[in-house]
């Protein structure tokens, strides 16, 4: 009777039904349901750091030495979207990169994070002058615009980017850990060009407001992800 009863309620969980909603979202194209993405966000916002289960570590206890500044939870996966959680140390950060023709959202479940949004405006600039001699192997030069930079915590709603809009982002854990679910859809996968690449902002001629210089660049030697099991309900699909 007790298993009976604690699959109905991981079959029920908040974190059972976002990962329900996100395939119901994703598996066609979203213009076919507008109206599911919004069910997605809104689902995402409930959730808590209770609700994975996940327990909050002190801010001032110090990580082992030599332990990776991100780590990553693996809820479920699916030809159509991932799920997880990415837990980051106190002043870690996710370095800002892309997600090629993706679709995502971001929810914080303890901790407070500085997210930065950015968008390509133009798909490649030949910029030498811009490139600093310190790499002598250097990416692409693109004209970007910082859309936005706000701070989220447990109680904000869930973020969200669009293959055109806030597709490249940062994340900073501020003042302290701080932990988010993450869903992205499609996921990740190289050999269907969806690789994740990283961007430098560049100093450069003067642009106009809020447009900047991203370069691309190898991933940085500061940031690496290791992985934790994820303690939280069980999600079938």
């Amino acid at each position: 009777m007790k298993a009976r009863e604690g699959s109905a309620m991981a079959s029920n969980s908040l974190v059972q039904r976002i990962a329900r909603q996100a395939l119901a979202t994703f598996c066609k194209p979203l213009h076919v349901f507008p109206d599911k993405h919004q069910q997605l966000l809104d689902l995402m916002s409930q959730a808590r750091a209770a609700d994975l289960h996940l327990q909050p570590p002190a801010v001032d206890s110090p990580p082992p030495s030599g332990a990776p500044p991100v780590t990553y939870m693996h809820i479920c996966e699916t030809e159509h979207f991932s799920m997880g959680v990415f837990l980051l140390k106190s002043g870690a950060c996710i370095p800002l990169h892309d997600h090629p023709g993706m679709h995502g959202a971001l929810k914080v479940l303890y901790g407070k994070l500085r997210v930065s949004c950015f968008d390509r405006l133009d798909s490649q600039s030949a910029c030498a002058h811009l490139r600093p001699s310190s790499r002598p192997q250097v990416g692409a030069v693109r004209r970007s615009v910082l859309r936005s930079s706000a701070e989220y915590t447990d109680v904000s709603e869930a973020c969200l980017l669009a293959p055109d809009r806030d597709n490249l982002h940062q994340i900073n854990a501020v003042e302290g850990p701080a932990a988010f679910l993450d869903v992205l859809a499609p996921p990740y996968d190289p050999d269907d060009g969806r690789d994740c690449h990283y961007f430098q902002v560049l100093q450069g001629p003067k642009l106009h407001e809020r447009e900047v210089w991203l370069m691309e660049i190898a991933q940085p030697l500061s940031f690496w992800c290791g992985t934790e099991p994820y303690p939280g309900p069980e999600v079938r699909l």
